[in-house]
């Protein structure tokens, strides 16, 4: 071959190739993203429409259908339309096709909204709009208290100060924070005294609005001055607004603080934060998709220092929940696995070679390949994360693969007595095509994944990158750095080896000391190797001669491992135990805020009671409705006052596993806290990012226009459900019934006391609701320079009952004093949602639910068998469809299952180029059903599923096998093309080829057994790839060198002997 004869006259070309390729690659290692995950780009839009008092159907009608509607009918390329809305928030998730441009998708979708903001209710602002990804998720959070500080300070300090020191940091997203509430200067009505002056709601309000303006003045130009001319147009002081004139009311000037009182407080609070217990106010720190989260948190961390001292006397800054440390283990674990997968790869290369020149030629490939995958993983603007280098860690035992045949193949030809140069060269060119398309085989069943659907192919296309360019990089360097090498440091080493006969590979001459030992130690295991490729062509050549029974044996083999598929359960990934847990607890609906915190606390102090102290890290409490802008960047479901979450974080000291706990406190919630609905949430980054915006693995969903009967079937599914084993936190995501009240207007009436629907509508939203919905107005401090809402409100406390309300005065036209609401309206009360969903503009029903004891797979089998019951009750039209876990993974299985297929087409037609011939690559695909089967029966071995790590694991073993057949095929061929029959060419084949398939295969078994155990946290991720590939090759090693031999004879041998009787030599003839 030209490149090793160019390698062996020019090997310094070749130094600074590896020098440049160790550059680039350590240069990407410390510039690359670090994550957990590859980051998922499924192209989806958020949009969040808010308009306080508004209940969820009234906010559905008049403002949510109707952003959804214009989305899908002016937006491109739309895939899927879905909506949440609850009181007062609105938020629509646009998913669009993939490959769409996300900034142009973001852009049309703005325009929509700008069009339509006119047609919505009076008052609605313009929506936030944001990309969605799964990838942004919570890494850190800061809890901050204080003993002298007010929540309404706390919200204000960390809304502002502190964001604008980390606003700046690459990355990352701060949401606005939970708990507390925001700075609002209050006008706090007294409707008793507004009675006594005549006086209504409005107003106040109207006075407000007059009073407090936000216009310039301009300038005036006086003599040689230009001034700027001021206005007091807005109060300078708070209280100055409690001197703003009202009206003349008998001759008398009725001021703002005779009916109302104005402080500078805050807004009625929605959200309340608890931190071991204690009030707090909570900043989710996020990261952006392809951001590093190792680099976020550590800036963070570095400049928490500085932002403590800076803080406000008695504050306390707390980083709680940080994703790192799971992230900085899993990583080391990685890394340490790595390591022991290179010394036992090099202590296996050494003890089949001999030399320690020779290994360190084959282990040269190793870390440049790798970092050669690095350099190239950096291009395509991949992050580094735990997927991708478990797999690379699983290849290091293929690198070797392309070194060690062609350094073998190198000491065979110099056992045959040949010079250095020729020996290299005449053993390099021998494997040079055979060697080639085995890597091809390795990297062609990758290619398949790259047409994967979903959140699949984000997470494993960058690994399949990784190794199909660690591979061909591999096979380079065996064409080109190897020879350097070996006519470099192969002198030296062949100086102390005699040149023994094919299969001695030479003896070390006797010396003294340690090398003397080892000269010893591996003279001895020679002697043992060569024992056992004796034995191992005896039974080689037996069957051999009796091919039909050694491939019966084999497919008799082969359908008892099939038979043992049915029992390996199916799940989409495996479980990981982060050491946290994140609770959705909902109390009975219409619960209010007080009450609710009271019972998170009451549940809290029993989760202390089940948790040792030395386990329990923190408990956080997050309960009620934050700000919607959260809504709209969190997989929040939260949609009341009634319902929160608890989040909480084990030490490292912790006995048991997460799980466990969580079984306890689910057990424990259900006896001694009746009403009270409890289901976990994925709180590791790891579960949070497979789940994406979906809170449970189990999302069955009920779709259509007919919401009384959907409502009715989704019930008895939750039943149902109930019922199955495995089936867990079986809730109903919409809270369909939360106590109301409806205000029926009596028009006629209203109209003979000079009242319009308009007029009681504008005094009741400015009692209950405050004026800031529909008339917002402004005040600026001039200490900060940060404006403030103005908000007139009737202070809840004077809101108390039924009777409070209907006393509520309403400013008439016809009659001197205010008309109270009772005299015109009467109050119902009712029921109503508190949460509506939709999808592509239909009502939807979810039907959640959490997985513990059973496999995802048999779970979904039995769903499926509840929801076949239940569909003949839909109305035409109406669907049922089931999202979630399940639906990712039935997907993922059949585009996987589909790409393995299209993998062994593929290597099948690269075979048949090598071969020139039909027949050949069906023999070498033999061992293809051993690599699947191996692999599954090893699952079951260990008690581990079918997952998607599991089947990259038997994609990655189906190219061994196949690479490790083609050898011997490759081999066979040569010596039939010398004349050999095919029984004595594969039996001289599989003599010759035994060591590097031995050396290949055990390679990679005993690299793999480090992340099989899963020791390392984080390591349960890629246990089951390590698994599938032990497995597999432990099963089609035997058939690679016994059965394909056999059918190799079995099939060759007729065609021979019918190429014998016309004289034309073998293997001459095409198949």
């Amino acid at each position: 071959m030209w490149i090793v004869a160019y390698a062996l006259r020019r090997p310094y070309s070749f130094a600074v190739l590896a020098g440049l390729i160790t550059l680039l690659g350590v240069l990407s290692l410390f510039r690359m993203p670090t994550d957990i995950f590859p980051e998922v780009e499924i192209p989806t839009v958020t949009v969040v429409w808010s308009y306080s008092g508004l209940d969820a159907q009234e906010m559905t009608g008049k403002i949510t259908a109707f952003g959804e509607l214009a989305i899908i009918n002016t937006a491109d390329n739309v895939a899927e339309v879905e909506s949440e809305t609850s009181n007062g928030v609105g938020i629509i998730r646009t998913t669009f096709q993939p490959g769409v441009n996300i900034d142009l998708a973001i852009s049309q979708i703005s325009a929509i909204c700008q069009t339509i903001l006119k047609r919505m209710p009076t008052g609605t602002q313009p929506p936030l709009i944001v990309q969605y990804s799964r990838s942004s998720v919570p890494i850190l959070q800061l809890a901050l208290s204080s003993d002298t500080m007010s929540e309404a300070q706390l919200y204000d300090y960390g809304r502002i100060t502190i964001r604008s020191q980390i606003s700046d940091i690459p990355g990352m997203r701060l949401p606005l924070p939970y708990g507390g509430n925001a700075r609002q200067i209050m006008v706090d009505i007294d409707p008793d005294k507004l009675r006594s002056y005549g006086l209504t709601p409005n107003d106040v309000n109207k006075a407000i609005t007059a009073q407090n303006l936000n216009l310039p003045s301009g300038t005036a130009k006086i003599g040689d001055t230009e001034y700027q001319v001021g206005l007091n147009s807005s109060p300078i002081a708070v209280d100055t607004f409690n001197d703003i004139p009202l009206r003349d009311v008998n001759g008398r000037t009725v001021f703002m603080r005779d009916v109302a009182n104005v402080r500078d407080g805050a807004a009625v609070q929605t959200n309340v934060v608890h931190a071991d217990g204690q009030p707090a106010v909570l900043l989710t720190i996020m990261k952006l998709g392809g951001a590093s989260t190792l680099a976020v948190v550590d800036e963070v961390m570095r400049r928490l220092p500085e932002i403590r001292k800076a803080a406000p006397e008695g504050m306390r800054i707390q980083p709680l929940f940080d994703q790192t440390t799971f992230i900085k283990h899993a990583m080391e674990g990685i890394q340490h696995e790595g390591l022991i997968v290179g010394a036992l790869v090099a202590i296996l290369i050494l003890l089949f070679l001999g030399g320690w020149r020779s290994t360190a030629i084959v282990l040269t490939s190793i870390p440049l390949s790798i970092l050669t995958a690095v350099a190239v993983l950096s291009m395509a603007g991949h992050t580094l994360n735990v997927m991708t280098l478990g797999g690379l860690a699983l290849a290091i035992g293929i690198l070797v693969d392309d070194g060690t045949v062609a350094i073998e193949n190198i000491h065979r030809h110099i056992g045959m007595g040949k010079p250095l140069r020729q020996a290299i060269l005449e053993g390099s060119d021998e494997v040079a095509f055979p060697a080639l398309v085995s890597t091809l085989c390795i990297c062609i069943v990758f290619v398949p994944i790259f047409f994967l659907h979903g959140i699949a192919k984000y997470l494993f296309s960058p690994l399949a990158l990784a190794v199909i360019s660690s591979m061909l990089m591999s096979y380079v360097l065996s064409r080109t750095l190897v020879p350097a090498m070996a006519a470099w440091l192969l002198p030296a080493e062949l100086r102390g080896h005699g040149h023994g006969e094919e299969g001695n590979h030479g003896h070390v001459a006797p010396t003294t000391g340690l090398a003397g030992a080892w000269a010893r130690f591996h003279t001895g295991f020679e002697r043992g190797f060569e024992g056992l490729r004796q034995r191992y062509l005896r039974v080689l050549g037996g069957g051999l001669s009796r091919p039909w029974m050694v491939t019966g044996f084999a497919v008799v083999l082969l359908v008892c491992a099939a038979a043992t598929i049915p029992f390996v359960g199916t799940n989409f990934f495996p479980e990981v135990d982060a050491g946290q847990f994140r609770l959705h607890v909902r109390t009975p609906a219409g619960t209010r805020l007080e009450e609710a915190s009271r019972q998170f606390g009451a549940i809290e102090r029993s989760i202390r009671k089940i948790i040792p102290p030395e386990e329990l890290g923190l408990i956080i409490d997050n309960i009620g409705l934050p700000d919607p802008v959260n809504l709209g960047l969190t997989d929040s479901v939260t949609v009341s006052s009634a319902d929160g979450e608890i989040l909480g974080a084990l030490t490292e000291k912790r006995s048991r596993p997460t799980h466990e706990y969580v079984e306890q406190i689910r057990a424990m919630v259900a006896k001694d806290y009746p009403g009270v609905e409890i289901f976990q949430k994925p709180g590791d980054i790891t579960s949070q990012i497979l789940n994406g915006a979906v809170p449970t693995p189990i999302d069955i969903r009920i779709i259509g226009t007919a919401r009384g009967p959907n409502a009715l079937i989704a019930e008895d599914l939750r039943q149902r459900f109930k019922n199955i084993p495995g089936l867990v936190d079986v809730t109903l995501r919409q809270v369909t019934a939360t106590p109301a009240y409806r205000i029926e207007v009596d028009r006629a009436r209203a109209a003979e006391l000079g009242l319009t629907q308009n007029d009681v509508a504008q005094e009741v939203l400015v009692s209950l609701a405050s004026s800031g919905v529909v008339n917002p107005s402004y005040w600026m401090d001039v200490n900060s320079l940060v404006i403030y809402p103005v908000v007139v409100q009737s202070p809840q406390r004077l809101m108390a009952s039924a009777e409070d309300l209907l006393n509520t005065p309403i400013h008439s036209t016809r009659v001197t004093t205010p008309v109270l609401l009772r005299n015109v309206a009467k109050l119902v009360p009712t029921k109503v949602a508190a949460d509506i969903s939709r999808t592509s503009f239909a009502p939807r029903y979810d039907v959640i639910a959490n997985v513990s004891g059973r496999d995802l797979g048999s779970v979904g089998r039995d769903i499926k068998a509840a929801i076949d019951a239940v569909r003949p009750q839909l109305k035409p039209g109406n669907r049922i469809e089931m999202g979630g876990q399940i639906k990712t993974m039935e997907q993922a299985y059949g585009d996987i299952a589909a790409g393995m297929a299209l993998a062994v087409v593929f290597v099948y037609m690269l075979m048949v180029v090598n071969f020139q011939s039909w027949l050949d690559p069906l023999i070498v695909l033999g061992a293809t059903p051993a690599a699947i089967l191996g692999g599954a029966v090893m699952l079951l071995l260990t008690g581990t599923t079918f997952s998607e790590p599991a089947l990259m694991g038997m994609i990655m073993v189906i190219g061994v096998a196949t690479a490790n057949s083609v050898l011997m095929v490759s081999f066979a061929n040569q010596r039939r093309e010398q004349g050999l029959t095919p029984l004595d060419a594969m039996a001289e084949a599989g003599g010759a080829r035994l060591r590097p398939v031995m050396m290949t295969a055990l390679a990679m078994v005993l690299g793999m057994i480090p992340m099989a155990l899963a020791l390392s946290e984080g390591g349960e991720q890629n246990a089951p790839l390590a698994r599938a590939v032990m497995g597999g090759l432990l099963f089609s090693t035997p058939m690679t060198l016994l059965a394909v031999p056999a059918l190799y004879v079995l099939l060759h041998r007729r065609r021979h002997a019918v190429l014998a009787t016309t004289t034309v030599p073998a293997g001459s003839a095409a198949e």
